[in-house]
């Protein structure tokens, strides 16, 4: 349950708190950039995902297409997660397909599994976990997942996710009076906007009353399903005798469950891919881990179920149940305050990006043969 309405009822109580939220976080700001607090510089290009508020608008969806374009262009690429609510061996932890969400995580289990050829590691320390994997696996793209926030590692570009609400009711809404970690100067840190809807043009005033201040390009984008994945041992049964049969699997009727930040965002989609609304839909919190009790009650109705592959990652085996979740693509659709397609702007700041990181690894190739240099003796010395 949404503690939004909660915040709202008690907005002026909870301002003058929030108000001293935000001065902290702006002197946290202010520190790095001032260089009073440690940072570690990449050498190569670096992008944060990242946004203004808690909640589901889409970083790992991002975060995937990065990694599928850098995959395509052939560019070797390092994920630098904190891992929510993860329990790792060791850190920094080198997340695999075999590794479960309590020691990494479900969204860098997930973008483990979907992206074999990405490093994804996981470390709260992040400014550790940038110089390791720099050092083991030599990277030409680093990606901050939730980074916004995390300025112990200097950035090439912000990628700020937003929610509609956070141009409307919860625009520059604090915590603990609203959903942001921060006010709204802090937006001038963004590289570009990137909003979870099918298009802006609902929007455009609203964007134009509160982020063309900023001077950057706003951009929309949504997650489109391709296709029905199986995710237990029935729907994998169930698959491959819809496929001996040249068949495509339809489920018609099905069970929704999900664990995310926008539970109604997740039914939507599914409504539009599926043809029809769930017989239920059963919400969790935010990265719930499931229990075999809780998979075997949902799957008791006899119908199968359904779910995120976020979700799909922490689901147990349970004899019988069929569970199914979504391929899921990452679709950018039109844009505010320039006349690109995010795809090319993107290849743009790549290519600004590269030439600046090439500088960076002349300047760091020089240094090192400075400092290795042989000492000159003084005179005096013998």
């Amino acid at each position: 349950m949404s503690s939004l309405p909660i915040q709202r009822a008690l907005f002026p109580l909870l301002y003058p708190i929030s108000k001293i939220y935000s001065f902290a976080m702006s002197y946290r700001r202010k520190q790095y950039e001032a260089g009073a607090k440690e940072q570690f510089s990449p050498k190569a290009p670096c992008v944060a995902v990242g946004n203004i508020s808690w909640g589901g608008t889409g970083k790992t969806p991002v975060v995937s297409w990065l990694l599928e374009w850098a995959e395509r262009n052939h560019y070797s690429s390092v994920v630098l997660s904190r891992g929510y609510k993860a329990s790792p061996p060791k850190t920094p932890y080198l997340v695999t397909p075999e590794s479960t969400a309590a020691q990494a995580g479900d969204e860098p289990v997930m973008l483990a599994n979907a992206h074999r050829k990405a490093r994804i590691v996981v470390d709260p320390v992040r400014r550790r976990s940038g110089a390791w994997a720099e050092k083991k696996f030599r990277p030409e793209l680093l990606v901050l997942d939730d980074g916004f926030q995390h300025l112990a590692v200097k950035r090439d570009l912000n990628l700020v996710l937003l929610k509609p609400e956070d141009l409307t009711t919860e625009w520059d809404r604090v915590i603990p009076a609203g959903s942001w970690r921060e006010d709204q100067s802090a937006l001038s840190r963004a590289h570009a906007f990137l909003i979870k809807v099918d298009s802006l043009a609902p929007l455009k005033s609203v964007i134009k009353d509160r982020l063309a201040q900023f001077g950057v390009p706003v951009f929309s984008f949504s997650l489109v399903p391709q296709q029905l994945v199986p995710v237990s041992a029935a729907a994998i049964e169930a698959f491959e005798k819809a496929k001996e049969k040249h068949q495509t699997v339809i489920l018609k009727n099905y069970i929704l469950f999900n664990g995310v930040g926008e539970p109604a965002q997740v039914e939507e989609t599914a409504k539009k891919f599926m043809g029809r609304s769930p017989y239920k839909h059963q919400r969790f919190a935010d990265h719930h881990a499931y229990t075999e009790a809780e998979i075997a009650e949902m799957g008791n109705v006899g119908l199968p179920l359904l779910c995120t592959p976020k979700d799909a990652v922490k689901v147990p085996e349970v004899l019988g149940v069929e569970v199914w979740t979504f391929a899921l693509s990452t679709k950018f659709g039109d844009s505010m305050f320039t006349g690109k397609l995010f795809a090319d702007w993107w290849q743009e700041e790549w290519n600004a990006m590269r030439d600046a990181s090439g500088t960076r690894k002349k300047i760091t190739k020089k240094s090192a043969v400075a400092t290795s240099a042989p000492r000159p003796v003084l005179k005096n010395e013998k």
